[in-house]
């Protein structure tokens, strides 16, 4: 540590060290946004302590990276250059700071108007010559060492580890967001140990980073716990419920605004219309904004806007999910007609009340591949155990009133009978 560095308590990984460059990113009001874009969305509606923040998380990926790198240079000197391993804790540092608010529920082009990945969204915002943050980022890198950080970012570097530190199937973010996940709802679901895994990571002869074989079962461990944070924490059925009412509140408001019966802060109406969004418009969005305007919601005499704003704020009267274990597109299509009918029958709208969300379009994903072993082979042609967990989840969750849930329910187990 220098006399200019920083240190950042962390409930993570305890000292976080800034050190005076990475100081300079994070002071940048453009970077200070993440502190109120929350990691996990509305999933402390199911986990009320899950309110951490992209920009702390941000800070805990750029730290793992840092200690990635030294211990990369100790089992394979120079093979990453001093100038390299900076850029590299610079993309960890700045991976998410495209995410619109609500994280990954928001990035849907039924809400936004101009609709981008919030990795686009990053190139877009480090590319914009008058904002702070590329300005700081020139002043330490110049425009050359810019290129060369985009490319790290995209995977077009020509020594891939670079990108596999940052974005991989064991890189830092998810090493990271998994534990200050767990942490931080209270769930209980496994461990890992992230410097176990570290000491048996390499550089392959190809520039990959590889796992040797004495790190196979901690890296199991990892994917075991990520298997269970997907289905226990990020689509845990509440989660999945409350990111639907903001969804189609976010929708009603836009249809509200286009058919000017509605007005909306200048901020929201230009999320929500904006065809050409600018990256300053962009950068002005926040969870605080959403939250205000869907409390104001609440009140609004559009009974649609109202009802799913005021779900969000008394939790009363919500949705129900069907009790149907992997419920699959084609049992819900063999039985949505008569689901309809039973809504329309109770006093129903069968339009709105009918909530489908399908678990494979998040952010994230078990297990796909992309993990190797010392020998060039996938960890799931080593580990009967990561074989068990790749198929791919393509349920969905129904949820309707609790009044007709036991109708949609027989409709469904009819249509998988085949009656």
């Amino acid at each position: 540590m220098t006399e200019h560095d920083r240190v950042v308590r962390d409930n993570v990984h305890r000292d976080i060290v800034l050190t005076d460059d990475i100081s300079r990113l994070v002071d940048t009001r453009t970077f200070q946004r993440l502190r109120d874009i929350k990691q996990l969305a509305t999933c402390h509606y199911v986990f009320p302590t899950a309110t951490h923040t992209r920009f702390v998380h941000s800070l805990g990926v750029q730290h793992l990276a840092g200690v990635l790198l030294e211990h990369l240079e100790t089992v394979n000197p120079g093979r990453i250059s001093p100038e390299d391993a900076r850029l590299v804790r610079y993309a960890a540092l700045l991976h998410d700071i495209g995410h619109p608010p609500f994280s990954h529920a928001l990035e849907n082009d039924r809400v936004f108007a101009n609709s981008n990945h919030h990795e686009k969204w990053g190139r877009l915002i480090l590319e914009d010559p008058e904002n702070d943050l590329r300005i700081a980022l020139i002043e330490l890198i110049g425009e050359d060492g810019l290129a060369r950080l985009f490319s790290i970012l995209d995977g077009t570097c020509d020594l891939p580890v670079l990108h596999d530190i940052v974005s991989s199937q064991l890189d830092v973010d998810r090493l990271d967001y998994l534990m200050r996940d767990q942490i931080n709802t209270g769930a209980k679901i496994g461990t890992f140990d992230v410097f176990r895994i570290f000491r048996s990571l390499r550089i392959d002869d190809d520039g990959h980073m590889i796992v040797n074989r004495g790190g196979v079962a901690e890296v199991e461990s990892y994917l075991m716990m990520r298997y269970h944070m997907y289905h226990n924490v990020y689509f845990h059925k509440l989660n999945m419920l409350t990111t639907a009412y903001v969804i189609r509140a976010l929708v009603r408001a836009r249809e509200l605004i286009e058919a000017g019966e509605m007005k909306v802060s200048r901020r929201m109406e230009r999320m929500l219309t904006d065809e050409n969004l600018s990256v300053k418009d962009y950068l002005a969005l926040s969870d605080s904004l959403i939250h205000a305007e869907l409390s104001a919601f609440v009140t609004h005499p559009d009974p649609a806007l109202s009802k799913w704003a005021g779900l969000l704020a008394s939790r009363s009267g919500m949705h129900k999910r069907v009790r149907v274990r992997n419920l699959t597109e084609v049992a819900f299509w063999g039985a949505q007609n008569r689901i309809k009918e039973s809504l329309a029958d109770a006093g129903h709208n069968p339009d709105e009340d009918m909530i489908v969300t399908r678990v494979h379009k998040e952010g994230y994903r078990p297990y796909t591949g992309g993990i190797r072993v010392e020998g060039g082979r996938d960890i799931s042609e080593v580990s009967p155990m990561v074989a068990s967990i790749t198929a791919p989840l393509n349920d969905i969750m129904l949820f309707v009133p609790e009044d007709c849930r036991e109708a949609a329910e027989t409709a469904i187990n009819a249509a998988m009978a085949g009656e």
